[in-house]
């Protein structure tokens, strides 16, 4: 597995950071405040995990002005999920409109 991932899943394996991901997933980009209001925690600690998130390479960030908005960097989770979906020979499947299936490749016969 790429560094790149591994660190990755690293920063998914935290619950306020997840949570910080379904945020901004859901409202686009939000600046830190915004983030913080949201939780029961100091803001240098929303900080803190966006910083984790930054260097995952899961959230963009952009200075205007006073604040710092963040947004969900689709791409990267997608691309490091595709990368350990052909580690493991996996293929997805779309079904419907909302939905995948993993499917696993035929072994190869041997000759």
């Amino acid at each position: 597995m790429g560094d790149e991932c591994k660190i990755m899943f690293q920063a998914l394996g935290d619950m306020t950071r997840l949570r910080i991901l379904e945020l901004l997933r859901e409202n686009e980009e939000l600046c830190v405040s915004d983030i913080a209001k949201h939780f029961e925690m100091s803001q240098p600690s929303i900080s803190h995990h966006l910083d984790v998130l930054k260097r995952a390479g899961l959230v963009e960030n952009e200075k205007r002005g006073r604040e710092v908005y963040y947004r969900f960097d689709r791409d990267a989770i997608v691309e490091c999920c595709g990368k350990q979906m052909k580690l493991f020979d996996l293929d997805l499947v779309p079904i419907g409109k909302n939905g995948v299936l993993v499917k696993g490749r035929k072994k190869r016969e041997r000759e």
